[in-house]
């Protein structure tokens, strides 16, 4: 399969509107998830490691899982995720890892994932007992916020009612929504969510 983000990822870091988007996810994360320093995490389409940079001080060590071997590439070489971010290239969903995690967090990546429910049932098997998860992404939208013919978007945000039931249906508890950020672009604003949810 071909790396949809191997041009994108030589500049990502540049762009001021994925360095605010990061920011706001990850200081939301930090506000509303209990972390600590025994915690070990998933960063789920890791990216560049905009989140994972943010969350490290707080935690053991975080897997850090993408499937875009340059994006990874470029979160490897940042001097202040070593020894404590390992990357991983590879879709967990066909073949997982051989670990469970304290808290699996995931910024703008579940609208690049076709099957929301094998992903959220990926998430379960990879969550010790009790632990969460703590997700953003957008609010349904209009389609206008990729460009029109965008590789690996398969969906125009999520309801967030629905992203509720889905969670609550397979075998999460305690769901949470917040507003972590609005993203004002080309005159429209797109919320976006971060929820939060318990393994039971």
């Amino acid at each position: 399969m071909s790396d949809l983000f191997n041009e994108k990822a030589k500049d990502w870091d540049a762009n001021e509107m994925k360095r605010l988007i990061s920011s706001k996810v990850g200081s939301s994360i930090i506000k509303h998830v209990p972390l600590q320093q025994q915690m070990d995490v998933m960063d789920f389409g890791a990216g560049t490691g905009l989140i994972s940079t943010q969350v490290v001080p707080f935690v053991n060590k975080i897997i850090a899982v993408d499937i875009s071997k340059a994006m990874l590439e470029k979160l490897v070489s940042k001097p202040e995720l070593l020894g404590k971010v390992e990357a991983v290239c590879q879709d967990i969903t066909d073949k997982p890892i051989d670990a469970q995690f304290d808290v699996i967090m995931s910024a703008m990546a579940l609208h690049h994932v076709e099957d929301t429910k094998k992903l959220i049932n990926t998430f379960y098997d990879h969550l010790k007992p009790g632990a969460k998860i703590a997700l953003a992404d957008l609010d349904k939208e209009d389609g206008s916020f990729h460009p029109k013919g965008t590789e690996g978007v398969f969906h125009s945000g999520f309801e967030r009612n629905e992203l509720q039931a889905l969670l609550e249906s397979n075998g999460f508890k305690d769901v949470q929504l917040f507003t972590a950020h609005i993203i004002n672009v080309r005159e429209k604003q797109y919320p976006v969510f971060l929820v939060i949810a318990t393994k039971c």
